[in-house]
């Protein structure tokens, strides 16, 4: 089961991506998207395929600043975890975020064991200069949000993990 590719997501991918989405909505797990959320963000993902066009994982870079990214909507399905699939689909990710200029990721997970093994480390509160941060937080992005640690996000992140890795 190591016959699959990594490679840009395109538009006939996303109703795929949110098939992979939905159970992890319903466990709230990660937080659901529309669908034409998921379509305005298909330049953000990735997918995993088999060689047969089975959809089998995803992620998305979403850029947060000049030198700042998250990962987002890392999924892989469960028959295919343990193969690599998620390693490779971060690697894709820490690919494209180079290529953008960015030198650090964040993410926000409760996979704290695998993006530890990825080179994220847990971070704390104040990780950006306060010039930044009173921009970031105008941002309508709920993920920005998130990033930073804002209380009207809390009810939807409780028991996750904010971690940064530098590139």
């Amino acid at each position: 089961m190591s016959d699959y590719t990594v490679r840009p997501a395109r538009t006939a991918d996303i109703r795929g991506i949110q098939t992979l989405l939905e159970p992890y909505v319903q466990k709230r797990i990660l937080l659901g998207k529309d669908l034409v959320v998921l379509y305005e963000s298909t330049q953000q993902f990735v997918v995993a395929e088999t060689a047969d066009g089975i959809l089998i994982g995803c992620g998305a870079l979403h850029v947060m600043w000049e030198d700042l990214g998250e990962v987002r909507t890392l999924i892989v399905a469960d028959e295919w975890l343990h193969h690599g699939v998620g390693r490779a689909l971060v690697d894709r990710l820490e690919e494209n975020a180079r290529t953008l200029g960015l030198t650090r990721l964040f993410c926000l997970t409760f996979e704290v064991d695998f993006f530890r093994s990825r080179g994220f480390d847990e971070i704390g509160e104040q990780i950006v200069d306060p010039d930044v941060y009173s921009q970031l937080v105008r941002s309508p992005d709920e993920g920005i949000a998130e990033f930073l640690d804002l209380a009207h996000v809390k009810p939807n992140t409780l028991g996750n993990t904010r971690m940064l890795k530098t590139l």
